[in-house]
């Protein structure tokens, strides 16, 4: 019986491009500490729903492992820069709020997940997760 179920877009580590997970690998840059994305959580008969704020992310950046009782979102956001500026060189950074690199969220539950079950949505920005309850 599996216990765990992991809903995979696209593997983010070791991706083509993401050059500063291999230079911290032979400690030439460190690695970026992870941050957590926002999170509303909702309960409603036979059901509990997760809405992430993922702003930013792409489908394909996002890795969730359902368990029975955890769930766990992974994922990796590009900083967000304005395209035609930074082709012309011509940008200066003056705010930047917005979190950016690797992140992680792991949720513990406090009922039991029919894993199998689970399934997820991505609109306007938000992630939502839908993890049914065991009956």
């Amino acid at each position: 019986m599996d216990s765990a179920r992991t809903i995979t877009f696209r593997w983010v580590h070791g991706m083509p491009g993401d050059i500063s997970r291999y230079l911290a690998r032979f400690r030439f840059a460190r690695p970026m500490p992870m941050w957590q994305p926002a999170i509303n959580a909702y309960r409603s008969d036979g059901c509990l729903r997760v809405c992430v704020d993922l702003a930013g992310v792409g489908r394909s950046e996002i890795e969730l492992v359902v368990e029975p009782r955890r769930l766990t979102i992974r994922g990796t956001r590009d900083v967000p820069e304005p395209v035609e500026e930074k082709r012309r060189g011509s940008i200066q950074m003056l705010i930047m709020e917005i979190d950016y690199g690797p992140f992680e969220r792991t949720i513990d539950l406090s009922d039991e997940i029919e894993v199998k079950a689970a399934h997820a949505d991505q609109e306007n920005g938000l992630l939502w997760i839908h993890l049914p309850l065991k009956s």
